[in-house]
């Protein structure tokens, strides 16, 4: 099939989709207003709670959630072909990752900011808030140590993209003095500023390579940027948000889309074939990349491409702090993940257009490789082209990379310039993740600020600067940590499965506040996908740790035993995996456990909030509770009486 069909197809779609479903949503189910005052007004402090043009924040939105998920995901996944992947994203973006990316933000927004545990402390019960609270904040650690892990892989002795990434932190900072300090509010001058800046640093890339002085400066180990990354985190979380997170995200939004439209153009010019079959024999497992089947791993697999809990982080963190009109919702919401479906399927075909021998030889390590039986097609030339090894080099972003670069270079008048392109292609995917790890990170340290603030009430002052300094290193000391000492074959498969049962838990928490709002008979909209995902994200966890961590903790147990037996000193992965996987399992347990009581704790909930209902009947013929009946609001959420009395 040709490329350019599907993204035809991804387009028409997705239009469709926030036209119509998305605007039922805002008008019907939500009942989005204008004039309703939104949290970044009423609690405006100039710190987190910043009211924020509307395209800056879906700037910094989209590019907080566009992380590793998108681009990686669909790489790894079209091992079971392209047809598996492009309906998951398709139809996943549409009625369950733009859902949910939707109702947690209005959520969030009318409980003044809140995160997705208080508001599940409001809404379902204390207890289970609490639990939600834990279990959260351990999932958005694995998060970002995978999303971490993945800028590490894609930044290590590669000066020209960390040249160009470096590059993007001054950038910002001078766009957020000019925004808030020189030219208050310009934000088109702000956006050229940037964008030019941006387009030099991007052009200088090739001139630091060639320079042996400054390639040297910009080439670091793996250990150094999985030392760099945290301390990085750490600034974005402490320095105030208008200063360097929101601008540098919003300029990172304009080298995203723009490289992305980019793809499409040259994939409308080039009219590559999608050489990978639409099904492979790997559906039904036993892949080299995969080991498991098409279900459930697929949605495990492709997560912020199609439906991600890591949307409800930043849903419920950063953006709803920063929303200055509650229309915006649709926008900033619906519209963004609509977006990022759009990558994941350019991603998709980027290694899909890759002879599938090709494809297996850059994802699998060269013994595996060899035991597939293949040959290699253009490999070797690849390599050539874009001057350096990419053969074995497991985790999607090289075979992106070349995917990329050879769609670009068979544009006409762009022989030649793969190479060029493969570093590009490298720099666009570690600012694409960056992005996303820098704004969970101040996320991550919104909600120790409410979990320690229990205990000592000045840590929820968020201009308390001691308290945000803490708070902020404790976080990034703990995903830091795993990022050091871990590696993407370990760390991956748990943030996949973590991120989809954090963005179950989103869905079922949206059901339970549209059925106390007295929307009912709108709930299907969170609730079917929610009820879908339940069994997807157990067994995927069920099946992570039976076939992939215990097997690798035994096979490491014998080898560990064999070398000793032999008098020889155990390898450095196998000692690594014997201290790793323990945790892991332990991890993926507790998880696992922990959302299953957040998941019963809202379906009794229902059942409470069906048993008082006081049924009257408004002139939609909705099902509306009676106020009497709510409990009393903790955090002080902002009620709705139009929800009780639409006209």
């Amino acid at each position: 099939m040709n490329a350019l069909t599907l993204v035809f197809v991804a387009l028409c779609v997705f239009a469709l989709a926030y036209r119509y479903y998305g605007l039922f949503i805002a008008n019907k189910v939500l009942n989005l207003q204008a004039e309703r005052a939104t949290p970044a007004v009423t609690q405006a402090d100039g710190h987190d709670y910043v009211a924020t043009n509307k395209y800056v924040l879906f700037g910094h939105h989209f590019a907080a959630i566009a992380a590793a998920g998108p681009l990686l995901g669909p790489v790894l996944a079209a091992q079971f072909g392209f047809l598996p992947g492009a309906l998951w994203i398709i139809i996943g973006a549409v009625v369950a990752g733009a859902v949910h990316d939707m109702i947690v933000l209005f959520a969030s927004v009318r409980h003044r900011g809140k995160s997705l545990s208080r508001i599940a402390e409001v809404e379902i019960g204390t207890v289970i808030g609490k639990v939600a609270s834990v279990a959260i904040l351990f999932i958005l650690i694995l998060t970002l140590a995978g999303l971490a892990i993945a800028v590490v892989n894609a930044m290590y002795n590669s000066p020209w993209s960390t040249f160009t990434v470096v590059c993007t932190i001054p950038i910002a900072l001078i766009m957020g003095l000019y925004l808030h300090v020189i030219r208050p509010g310009d934000v088109k001058g702000a956006s050229v500023i940037g964008v030019v800046l941006l387009f030099i640093a991007i052009l200088a890339g090739p001139q630091v390579v060639a320079n042996p002085t400054l390639a040297a400066m910009f080439t670091f180990s793996k250990k150094q940027i999985a030392l760099m990354i945290p301390v990085y985190g750490f600034f974005a979380s402490v320095l105030p948000v208008w200063l360097l997170l929101c601008p540098r995200d919003y300029l990172s939004t304009y080298l995203k889309i723009g490289t992305i439209v980019a793809l499409a153009l040259g994939i409308a010019v080039v009219h590559p074939d999608l050489q990978m079959a639409a099904l492979t024999k790997y559906t039904g497992g036993g892949g080299p990349v995969i080991p498991g089947a098409v279900f459930p791993y697929i949605f495990i697999t492709i997560a912020c491409g199609a439906l991600s809990g890591f949307h409800a982080i930043i849903g419920t963190g950063t953006t709803p702090k920063m929303i200055s009109n509650e229309r915006d919702v649709l926008f900033v919401g619906y519209g963004a993940m609509l977006t990022e479906g759009f990558v994941a399927i350019m991603a998709l075909i980027a290694a899909c257009v890759l002879v599938p021998a090709d494809y297996f030889a850059i994802n699998t390590t060269p013994a595996i490789f060899q035991k597939l039986g293949m040959a290699t097609v253009n490999l070797t030339e690849l390599s050539t082209q874009v001057g350096e090894q990419v053969q074995g080099r497991p985790g999607g972003a090289v075979s992106l990379a070349v995917g990329m670069a050879y769609i670009f270079s068979s544009i006409p008048f762009m022989k030649g310039m793969m190479a060029y392109w493969y570093h590009f292609a490298i720099m666009f995917e570690a600012v694409f993740i960056l992005t996303a790890v820098d704004t969970g990170t101040r996320v991550g340290r919104y909600m120790l600020q409410e979990m320690l603030g229990k205990v000592w009430v000045r840590f929820t002052d968020n201009r308390w600067t001691p308290g945000i300094a803490v708070t902020s290193l404790i976080f990034t000391g703990a995903w830091g940590y795993l990022v050091y000492t871990g590696d993407i074959g370990t760390i991956w498969p748990l943030f996949g499965m973590s991120n989809q049962l954090l963005a179950t838990c989103g869905l079922i928490v949206g059901t339970t506040m549209l059925i106390r709002l007295g929307k009912v008979r709108y709930a299907w909209i969170t609730a079917i996908p929610g009820f879908f995902m339940i069994p997807v994200t157990m067994s995927a966890g069920y099946l992570n740790i039976t076939q992939n961590y215990i097997p690798k903790l035994s096979g490491s147990k014998k080898a560990i035993e064999a070398a000793t037996a032999l008098g020889q000193k155990p390898l450095p992965a196998d000692l690594a995996l014997q201290h790793q996987m323990p945790i892991l399992i332990t991890l993926s347990v507790i998880l696992m456990i922990m959302m299953a009581i957040v998941f019963v704790g809202a379906f009794y909930r229902w059942y409470q909030l069906f048993r008082i209902q006081e049924t009257v009947q408004d002139s939609h013929g909705d099902s509306v509770l009676a106020l009497a009946e709510i409990p009393p609001d903790p955090v002080g959420m902002q009620r709705e009486p139009l929800m009780t009395s639409e006209p």
